[in-house]
């Protein structure tokens, strides 16, 4: 059984069992059960709430910032939503890949959340419920609205909330002003610890930690050279045949330099030897190569490196490779996967089907860089000679017939020179991408710049700001950007192997309250931003409600409260049903 069927069994057994326990009366009377949902009650804190409001004028400042802060979020939250929900059911094919269950703040059953990071996410959880519900209640005695009870919110054992309840004929008897302070309180205070965390983040980032010197390996592939040598996940390779590496690209030339055999240190574990053959990474869907084959030879002659895969490919138009299960005929050239009948090749009649350009013009295109530089060198208007590789009837090309076209080439819709017109480009020479080593590495440098590295903004603000942005994303890296190849989840596991750490703090002690920090300002900020969704009934709810009523008043004719109330519900329920299409339409398509 999957994590969210675990948790669901769970939460049922634990709602039997205390609403078991709450119809026998054996609960305490400040527990209160309604189905899955626990609340806890107290009276206590409400004098400490007393005193700390007496700065008046102070908070209602600090509620009048809370409120615009929260109108410019609503609105935008509202109009993104609502267009990302319609392109979503529009063309649901198109959307990213949501699952119901990322929707939850679950570390292991949100795929965003990692275990490893479960304590930092809980603490940064009930640190951001503490700050929010207490903006509210010390808003309520601000405005003098009386607090009946104070207490914390459980879906069974998890943790969901905490909450103020006001008195209802106080809250009602207060003007629209202070109850619209009231509810944006508890999303400003959110904001103000993600700011605090943030700053304190990029500081001892700065300040204690540096990536280690070397290449971070976040995994093997499966039957490569790497994973027969021993190399793993949390490895850092730092020298090639006694050569030292401190980058990919440095290690890449070590490795182009290095015979097939090549003897490898690390940071730690000791030297390996790695004995290199060719892996297909990345192949096109039905093509004659697949993920995992090995290549051997190319027309009878051995190949181990990718060295010796371009040396042999150089200069020709045909080979056949030799592949642990038989042999391959292979056109050599950039590989497109549709050519539009209204663009220049297809004008000059090339079928619309997979298609492999070797050349343009005399020019070889062995890769869709190379394609891309011969192209960059052609003026819109001049005629060349593309020879090809297809099938008539659509079929791969690889089995093909050559077939050459003079094309006057188009002008660029984005550039200064010619424009071929093929679409579907894929990666790598005819679509097929390999590797002689069979490691994955890990952008440890990368990650390093946005917690707190050179390079982001101009100045003290600017900087802050992209940085707040860039920790924000990091959870979901990979689905921002694909080519990071992780999400960061913190300096948790392996990932700790990538750093040093100096100073007199241990890397234990820096690795986590970095962690904490991190998660942290990261639960805060998405806490604030969700409340202030214009839907009941969270905060922004409420805040709606009161600026319906606000500018209803200001119009020239009479309106009601009924009218205030169906205007509010109808963007509230248009909300809701754009958050459920978001969530559910992909899986449910898909």
């Amino acid at each position: 059984m999957n994590t969210l069927l675990w948790v669901a069994i769970g939460v049922l057994l634990y709602t039997a069992a205390t609403m078991t326990l709450n119809a026998r009366g054996l609960l305490p009377a400040a527990v209160k059960v309604s189905g899955p949902i626990v609340t806890v009650h107290t009276k206590r804190g409400r004098a400490f709430l007393d005193r700390l409001a007496a700065p008046k004028r102070l908070w209602r400042a600090w509620g009048n910032f809370g409120v615009g802060i929260a109108l410019v979020i609503m609105i935008g939250s509202f109009f993104v939503v609502l267009l990302s929900a319609i392109s979503t059911v529009s063309e649901p094919q198109t959307a990213a890949s949501v699952r119901p269950q990322d929707a939850l703040v679950i570390p292991g059953v949100n795929r965003f959340l990692p275990l490893a990071a479960a304590v930092d996410i809980v603490v940064g959880l009930l640190v951001g419920l503490v700050v929010h519900e207490g903006g509210h209640g010390l808003l309520c005695r601000v405005e003098n609205i009386e607090i009946d009870s104070m207490g914390v919110a459980l879906l069974a054992f998890i943790p969901m909330g905490a909450f103020v309840q006001p008195d209802e004929d106080s809250q009602q008897a207060a003007d629209r002003g202070g109850k619209t302070r009231m509810f944006a309180a508890g999303v400003t205070n959110n904001f103000l610890v993600t700011a605090v965390c943030f700053a304190l983040l990029f500081g001892i980032v700065t300040s204690f930690v540096t990536v280690a010197p070397g290449i971070a390996i976040g995994g093997v592939l499966p039957g490569s050279a790497a994973e027969d040598a021993g190399i793993d996940r949390g490895d850092v390779l730092v020298g090639v045949d006694g050569e030292t590496v401190d980058s990919e690209s440095s290690f890449r030339a070590a490795l182009a330099d290095a015979d097939r055999e090549v003897t490898i240190e690390r940071k730690e574990g000791g030297a390996v030897t790695v004995e290199r053959s060719l892996i297909v990474t990345r192949a096109v869907v039905d093509g004659p190569l697949s993920t995992g084959t090995e290549i051997r030879s190319v027309d009878g002659d051995a190949v181990f490196t990718e060295s010796d895969l371009q040396s042999a490919l150089e200069g020709r138009e045909v080979v056949e490779l030799g592949v642990d299960n038989g042999t391959v005929r292979f056109p050599v050239g950039a590989f497109a996967s549709t050519v539009p009948a209204d663009q220049p090749l297809g004008a000059a009649g090339a079928p619309d089907s997979p298609t492999i350009v070797h050349s343009v013009g005399g020019e070889r295109t062995p890769t869709p860089e190379a394609l891309s530089a011969v192209l960059a060198d052609t003026d819109p208007g001049d005629t060349v000679e593309v020879v090809t590789y297809r099938s008539d009837g659509g079929g791969d090309p690889w089995s093909g017939e050559r077939a050459a076209y003079e094309v006057t080439l188009a002008e660029h819709p984005e550039d200064d020179h010619g424009f071929l017109g093929v679409g579907g480009i894929q990666r790598g020479t005819s679509g097929v991408v390999v590797d002689d080593f069979g490691i994955d590495t890990y952008p440890a440098d990368r990650y390093y710049a946005m917690l707190g590295g050179t390079g982001w903004g101009d100045g003290p603000v600017t900087t802050f700001v992209s940085r707040t942005f860039a920790a924000l994303v990091l959870p979901f890296m990979n689905v921002v950007d694909p080519t990071a190849g992780y999400n960061f989840a913190g300096f948790n596991g392996d990932v700790t192997d990538f750093y040093s750490v100096s100073g007199p703090l241990g890397a234990g002690v820096v690795f986590g309250l970095v962690n904490v920090l991190f998660w942290t300002g990261w639960v805060n900020i998405n806490l604030g931003i969700f409340n202030c969704i214009p839907s009941y009934p969270l905060d922004g709810g409420h805040i709606l409600r009161s600026g319906v009523e606000a500018t209803l008043g200001r119009l020239p004719i009479e309106t009601s409260g009924l009218t205030a109330s169906a205007i509010a519900a109808t963007i509230s329920l248009t909300m809701i049903l754009s958050l459920l299409g978001l969530l559910f339409v992909p899986w449910l398509s898909g």
